[in-house]
């Protein structure tokens, strides 16, 4: 009855995994968080910041499963009291072990996935990138679990986790196809692009495979049963297919046919259905510079975002513009990219034209709206010297204001001006401000 006792306290200790369950959940969460691209919430970038929670929860997993294998491989005696398999236990720990990284999985992905699934974001679901997730952690778990079985020592412990670490932490996106095997590094999706289902499907079937093959691998080598071969085969090919679809499918990433949604008043702005909660403060941000600039040849009505491989400018009366994500400031980020193609690269970066690049400064400030506009107004002065007890009439000769150079006096009279003045000026002079050609003559 010790014995009995001894053994049902041994199966009971495997309960001790679920503790890890809500740890594992909050670093999955706290790293998918921080992939996501900020103000945009479609499922391409859901599943994206769940595979990079991957990358970071499946080395913990193995750490934890290489611990809690070498720790019962000192009762692992007790096992053979009984008339079960010398496998049975061993499958029942990954089983368990599965179960408690999978729920921890489920619940990270619940809290990702919520935000895009309640608020209806644009973009189809993709399954394949759950079940891809789920398979590259049971893979972690397999590989751990089995590492701390066959080498039950401390040093086991530290090396599945640094191991599997290591090989999640020098993968980089964009690489080569190694960078799509479990757990992947795909990166930051760019709108206009969609992840290429192929590939997920690829990364599930490289990670069960490998998966099927270290169990049945172990299991055989416990039972030596024959029967064993055939799986073990067949998990083999699966995962050696996997790899060479991995190898010969492309990128993770291919080109997405999606509309725009827009906003049409003052200006027709449009941008990718994952960025729509930008349209108003776009809208705000561009409408002055269009005001500022429609007497102009770059006169534009329309905004529209175009994909990161293809040239932005002012063709038409449309302003392409190029945004990735909704961080702080973009929308004057946007003002400055649509004022730096006004410009001909070629008669601005010709050293002659280098006093005609000042000025120009001066009308990009007002295009732009920036207040430091009117301090180029105000005539520099000298930083007040320390006094003691000097005489005010000696102070006031000690600061001395600088005559105004031509630059200055031209900032003092543009800023003089009216709005509407301003544009009419911009409108007779626009050439030589688009070639960096302006001087002092022009601001009369």
């Amino acid at each position: 009855m010790s014995d009995l006792g001894r053994v049902l306290r041994l199966d009971a200790r495997r309960a001790t995994p679920l503790v890890a369950v809500p740890a594992l959940a909050a670093v999955g969460v706290a790293v998918a968080w921080r992939a996501r691209i900020p103000g945009v919430a479609d499922w391409d970038s859901a599943v994206v910041a769940l595979t990079a929670s991957v990358r970071w929860m499946g080395p913990l997993a193995a750490l934890l499963a290489a611990w809690l294998a070498v720790r019962e491989q000192r009762l692992g005696y007790l096992r053979n009291l009984t008339a079960r398999s010398p496998a049975t236990g061993t499958l029942l720990d990954l089983l368990l072990l599965s179960h408690a990284t999978l729920l921890a999985y489920g619940m990270a992905a619940m809290v990702v996935l919520g935000e895009t699934v309640l608020t209806q974001r644009p973009g189809a679901a993709h399954p394949l990138g759950l079940l891809a997730g789920a398979g590259t952690l049971i893979l972690h778990v397999t590989a751990g679990y089995l590492a701390g079985r066959l080498a039950p020592f401390a040093l086991t412990v530290v090396a599945a986790g640094a191991a599997t670490g290591l090989w999640a932490a020098l993968r980089s996106s964009g690489g080569s196809w190694l960078s799509l095997i479990p757990p992947a590094a795909i990166g930051r999706l760019e709108p206009f692009t969609t992840l290429r289902p192929g590939a997920l499907a690829d990364e599930f079937l490289w990670s069960a495979g490998l998966t099927c093959l270290l169990v049945t691998g172990y299991v055989w080598g416990l039972t030596k049963r024959r029967l064993l071969l055939l799986p073990l085969v067949a998990a083999l090919a699966v995962t050696v297919l996997g790899t060479q679809r991995l190898a010969e499918g492309g990128g993770a990433a291919v080109p997405s046919q999606v509309g725009h949604v827009c906003r049409e008043w003052p200006l027709l702005i449009c941008v990718h259905p994952a960025l729509d909660a930008g349209l108003a403060s776009l809208e705000a941000a561009l409408t002055p510079l269009a005001a500022r600039l429609s007497t102009t040849p770059a006169a534009f009505t329309r905004v529209v975002q175009r994909p990161e491989n293809e040239p932005i400018g002012i063709r038409r009366g449309v302003a392409f513009v190029h945004l990735t994500a909704l961080t702080p400031g973009y929308e004057h980020e946007i003002v400055h990219q649509v004022q730096r193609t006004l410009v001909d690269p070629l008669s601005c970066g010709d050293p002659r034209n280098a006093k005609g690049r000042l000025y120009r400064g001066l009308v990009d400030l007002w295009l732009r709206g920036e207040v430091d506009l009117a301090r180029l107004a105000t005539p520099a002065s000298s930083p007040k010297p320390a006094t003691g007890n000097l005489e005010r009439a000696s102070i006031a000769a000690s600061v001395r204001v600088p005559p105004l150079g031509g630059l200055s006096l031209a900032a003092r009279r543009f800023t003089g001006w009216s709005e509407a003045r301003r544009t009419a000026w911009l409108a007779r002079h626009y050439h030589a401000y688009h070639t960096c050609t302006l001087d002092q003559r022009h601001f009369r």
